[in-house]
């Protein structure tokens, strides 16, 4: 992949595979709960696969994007996948539903079936449910409840897992299952605007032979014979329909706090191709994650989730460009203390990490690290079946004033022309846009702005502010944001709303932190690093040098908060951090840059 550098540091230095540290760290240790249950992939006939490339990007137009490939997947039964579904009339449910059931071979419920089977058999439940529908009243929450759960019990269901369609319908059943603890792994909701659903319906008709449904537009009839026999079912009238849809709304609205933090909105006005192949991805990844979370192997990423395994700093970062092995390392511990700050409920987050190869400002050509370090972050929550959008910073300002900072300019084709994986996770679950409010839709579940920075005449934390207050309590994570006050921006930051602006800027918490230190003025020798990965506290190093032209890094010292210039410079000088502070020799412009 083409590399990225944070320093103009051009080093000569030839070096072997670089060492890792052996340093360990003695730190509080996150715990995360693991279910006994268990969940088993079966791959078809196909090299494995996942949403994260282990390939390097050498060249924007060498790398295609990959097609998608398919998967087969079978739950076991002790980790079964657990599934509501919910839509408008012709939203398309019944379609997706059958598909889902094919590939997944989940059980297929909904309550229709369900009534007519307990009718059919003649059961207690179904005499009491053919009562009230004989009499034209609905079937009281409580019995279709009582159905529902008796047939979720059921031993195909609790083994092969389940599909629930279009159940529940009001709050008070959701809040039934609530109850009982009957909770899905995911709730999904086919969008589809209303003149679509209303056409979709006033269109369709029902061979009374046959049973078969047709549509006058979508789908004719193969015969003017049949299409002669065609009718119309006495709700698909415009004025029925459109009573139907309103009721589905308020029932939906109603619904929605129940399954706030599982709902995935899907757009249900594309070919169903396309619906089904987002709904396969999703469904897949959460497979893949439960089989995670039960402890067992996968194709995707190993979490790393506590500071106990974290294997100190890399060692030879004065050398460039870096190995893929120091690039990987700091990738991972990004991607790391993010997935905890998120997991924690965060929801607005700052990546900080100068190296020398993430400096776009430095060394323009290197800009494919910092895109690769995107990359790794966005497919690791795809995996986790969230929709990314990754935002890049696009032109502002009119006239002599227009464009963009000029260390941005190429990453959106660079992004676009990247490995995506053979998942096709590029266009489903990570899609690319701007900054702004317009750039926030429905189905985004997070964001990652491309190192955002106000430029010479421009300031793009109107724009930032804008996107946060659309985006709501959704994840929004700045990577290398550079939000300072320039000097020469035409005014922008040193007139009204500058205060307000800087304030903004800084509400963003820091979840990744690390700085190598130096002498002031200088890039190398490279003194220390301070770094900080969520949740845990600062921690200062120094490097030392070891024979034979090793050198390997120590901690001097942890800090809860972010350590000013003179608590490094204690640290260093071996000097207690409540002594007077004496900044005076060369320890003195130790550079923080701060």
């Amino acid at each position: 992949m083409a590399i990225t550098s944070l320093s103009s540091l051009q080093s000569t230095n030839v070096s072997s595979t670089p060492s890792i540290s052996p340093l360990s760290i003695s730190s509080p240790s996150s715990s995360s709960s693991s279910s006994p249950s268990s969940l088993s992939l079966h791959l078809s006939s196909f090299r494995p696969t996942r949403f994260r490339s282990s390939s390097v990007f050498t060249h924007p137009h060498l790398t295609p994007t990959p097609k998608l490939k398919g998967l087969k997947v079978n739950c076991a039964a002790a980790e079964p996948l657990k599934v509501m579904i919910s839509g408008a009339p012709a939203s398309g449910k019944g379609t997706q539903c059958e598909l889902i059931v094919q590939k997944f071979g989940l059980v297929h419920i909904s309550t229709g079936d369900i009534l007519r089977a307990e009718i059919a058999a003649g059961s207690e439940i179904g005499n009491q449910a053919k009562e009230f529908m004989n009499s034209g009243r609905l079937v009281p929450d409580e019995i279709v409840t009582t159905m529902v759960t008796t047939r979720l019990s059921c031993k195909d269901a609790t083994e092969k897992g389940w599909l629930l369609d279009g159940y529940p319908r009001t709050l008070s059943q959701a809040e039934s299952l609530q109850e009982l603890q009957i909770r899905p792994d995911i709730y999904l909701i086919l969008d589809v605007p209303d003149e679509i659903l209303i056409d979709r319906c006033i269109g369709r008709r029902v061979d009374p032979e046959t049973g078969k449904i047709y549509h006058l537009k979508y789908f004719p009839p193969e015969t003017e014979e049949i299409k002669g026999r065609l009718v119309i079912r006495p709700d698909d009238t415009e004025e029925k329909v459109k009573q139907r849809l309103e009721i589905y709304k308020r029932n939906a609205e109603a619904i929605a706090p129940v399954y706030t933090n599982i709902a995935k909105k899907i757009d249900g006005s594309r070919p169903k191709e396309e619906i089904f192949e987002e709904l396969s991805s999703l469904l897949s990844q959460i497979q893949k994650e439960k089989a995670t979370k039960s402890g067992k192997s996968t194709l995707g990423f190993k979490s790393t989730s506590t500071q106990d395994s974290w294997r100190g700093i890399p060692t030879r970062l004065n050398n460039i460009p870096h190995s893929r092995e120091i690039r990987k390392y700091f990738y991972d511990d990004v991607l790391e203390a993010t997935k905890r700050a998120v997991q924690a409920g965060r929801t607005r987050l700052k990546v900080e990490i100068n190296i020398p190869e993430l400096n776009p400002e430095m060394d323009v050509y290197r800009i494919g690290t910092l895109m690769e370090l995107i990359r790794t972050i966005a497919l690791s929550f795809a995996d986790d079946g969230r929709r990314v959008k990754v935002c890049i910073q696009g032109s502002m300002g009119e006239g002599a004033l227009s464009g963009m900072p000029l260390q941005l300019a190429g990453t959106r084709r660079i992004l676009e022309y990247m490995d995506w994986g053979e998942y096709g996770a590029l266009g489903t679950f990570v899609k690319i846009g701007s900054i702004g409010a317009k750039e926030v839709d429905d189905q985004d579940d997070m964001f990652i702005l491309v190192a955002p920075q106000n430029a010479v005449g421009n300031c793009i934390i109107d724009d930032m502010k804008a996107m946060t207050d659309a985006a709501g309590d959704r994840p929004v994570i700045l990577v290398n944001p550079r939000l300072k006050d320039l000097p020469g921006s035409s005014g922008i930051m040193q007139t009204m709303g500058r205060e307000k602006r800087l304030e903004y800027a800084a509400s963003f918490e820091i979840c990744y932190f690390f700085r190598l230190l130096y002498y002031a003025g200088t890039q190398y020798p490279i003194m220390g690093a301070l770094r900080m990965s969520y949740p845990y506290g600062y921690e200062l190093y120094k490097r030392i040098d070891e024979p034979s032209g090793k050198e390997k890094y120590i901690e001097l010292s942890k800090y809860p908060k972010r350590p000013s210039t003179d608590d490094i410079n204690d640290a260093f000088q071996g000097n207690r951090r409540k002594e007077v502070k004496n900044s005076s020799g060369i320890w003195g412009f130790l550079s923080g840059i701060f």
